[in-house]
């Protein structure tokens, strides 16, 4: 940082100004993008999931809550962890701030995992979180979405992940976020699914740290969020 170049207010304003011509074109593919997303063929889901969360058993279709649009965030929670994934927890981190937006705009969001509703509870106590939180151990949800791996995905290591056999993904539960849609006589739609770095929309934190002179600062990690911890455990 300290060789970095340093020049005159005017210098510094047309350097500035030929940027924002690159990020006006950005924009502009971003939003043609989220058109094409939108514009996706949809399937339908003809099978019946029931999840374990605090209203008791609830059907995919009640999760919605009465809204059209549902955002579901695949947090890593394994039947047999200890408590939540790091990363996914940075992002959860993010989610109780959205919720009454969302909802006004038709959405509700929730996160699920294969891990029983009781451990999920004390975690969500201990990070203090409010969103709302289901457990699909009960389900073939997580296998069907692709952010769970067989014991037979895991004895080969050829995981199916981001849309690829062969994944080297390490861990028996992935990250992801899915999208549903459920039409007025009840019939329910899955519009989209994203992986991987395809999360990184979701995550506000890492869009403030790109703004920043010294961006996400992973290069030197062995991997880029080796330097994440839960919010309650950073030393300070």
């Amino acid at each position: 940082m300290t060789s970095h170049p340093v020049v005159s207010r005017e210098a510094w304003l047309e350097a500035r100004k030929a940027y924002l011509l690159k990020e006006k074109e950005f924009t502009r593919l971003r939003d043609e993008l989220s058109q094409q997303r939108r514009e996706l063929p949809w399937v339908k889901v003809d099978k019946e999931y029931v999840f374990q969360g605090p209203n008791g058993r609830e059907t995919l279709s009640a999760l919605f809550d009465g809204r059209s649009q549902l955002l579901i965030y695949h947090f890593m929670y394994g039947p047999d962890w200890e408590e939540g994934c790091p990363s996914c927890s940075f992002w959860a981190d993010h989610f109780d701030g959205m919720t009454a937006h969302l909802n006004h705009r038709d959405v509700t969001m929730l996160a699920i995992s294969r891990a029983p509703l009781n451990l999920l509870a004390a975690y969500k106590q201990r990070m203090g979180w409010s969103f709302k939180w289901v457990s699909s151990y009960e389900t073939d949800f997580n296998y069907d979405y692709h952010v769970s791996f067989t014991p037979q995905e895991l004895e080969t290591g050829e995981r199916y992940y981001n849309y690829r056999k062969g994944s080297q993904f390490s861990a028996s539960e992935a990250p992801g976020v899915s999208v549903f849609y459920q039409d007025e006589t009840g019939a329910i739609f899955h519009t989209y699914s994203c992986y991987a770095r395809g999360l990184d929309m979701l995550n506000s934190t890492y869009h403030h740290l790109d703004l920043v002179p010294k961006g996400r600062d992973e290069a030197d990690f062995p991997y880029p969020m080796a330097w994440v911890r839960r919010h309650d455990r950073y030393d300070e």
